[in-house]
């Protein structure tokens, strides 16, 4: 009953709201690749009452390949890409921040020495280092993207680098982030994690809309299913997870919906009252 009232409240504090969205899992099925049409009617019905809708994803733009039905409408207001390392609306980059090159170095170093591939994003491309078939499954049938182009970490640091996904377990993941000290790591999926500059995280791309946007925090609401939208989840003024998200996630939230693939964003929508 307290949380009704809460949604309530905000309902009639605030005439509209900045709606957080992740991709992988939220938006998009991992069954499909497509954003479910319910979601997408869902969300055309909020934007048409006025409400924000923002991409919060770890995602860089380039590979953004699966949200041309929401595109297509015109309903996304903005972006956060790569755990909130680079923020930007329409032609405006509004936040960005690299990797330290130190930490590069470093990483890259133990990436180099022991074979683990890893993904490396600058501003406008991503690259792999080592590439091996467990690289290619998940990014070409659970992620749906075509072949990423191989690269050295020799050529990658001659860009800014904003993210790195080097594929290894948590176990080595605990053993190397005492080594990086101006990074932030973020594990959505267990055989790899996201690596960004320290502080970079969705929490961080929220405050950076909403200041944009002039809204106050208590306009917020995000939507996720991984364990790098936990800080965004427990952000906003109401975090709702995923039914197909882990119990981890879960418990951060303010209210569990159902699955992507059974209407959870329109039945999440419904029950918070931002549409009928």
């Amino acid at each position: 009953m307290a949380y009704l009232c809460r949604v309530i409240f905000i309902q009639d504090e605030i005439m509209s709201h900045v709606l957080f969205f992740d991709i992988d899992g939220t938006l998009v099925s991992f069954e499909t690749h497509k954003v479910p049409q319910s979601t997408v009617e869902a969300l055309q019905k909020a934007h048409d009452r006025g409400n924000k809708i923002i991409i919060s994803t770890g995602r860089p733009y380039c590979i953004i390949n699966n949200l041309t039905a929401l595109q297509e409408r015109n309903l996304i207001d903005g972006y956060i890409t790569m755990n909130g390392s680079y923020c930007f609306a329409g032609d405006k980059v509004l936040y960005k921040s690299p990797i330290p090159a130190e930490d590069v170095a470093t990483l890259g170093r133990i990436c180099t020495e022991h074979g683990y591939p890893c993904i490396v994003v600058t501003e406008k491309e991503l690259k792999v280092v080592n590439p091996d078939s467990q690289v290619r499954r998940i990014f070409n049938e659970f992620l749906n993207v075509d072949e990423i182009a191989g690269t050295t970490f020799e050529e990658a640091r001659n860009s800014e680098i904003y993210q790195m996904t080097p594929f290894f377990d948590a176990e080595t993941e605990t053993a190397i982030a005492p080594l990086m000290p101006g990074c932030e790591f973020n594990r959505w999926y267990p055989a790899f994690v996201d690596v960004t500059a320290k502080g970079n995280t969705k929490a961080r791309g929220v405050k950076i809309m909403l200041d944009c946007l002039g809204l106050p925090l208590s306009a917020s609401i995000a939507f996720g299913d991984g364990g790098n939208d936990v800080p965004m989840l427990k952000e906003a003024a109401i975090g709702v997870a995923m039914g197909n998200s882990a119990p981890d996630v879960q418990k951060e939230a303010d209210m569990v919906t159902d699955s992507v693939d059974n209407d959870g964003i329109l039945n999440a929508l419904k029950r918070l009252n931002i549409i009928d």
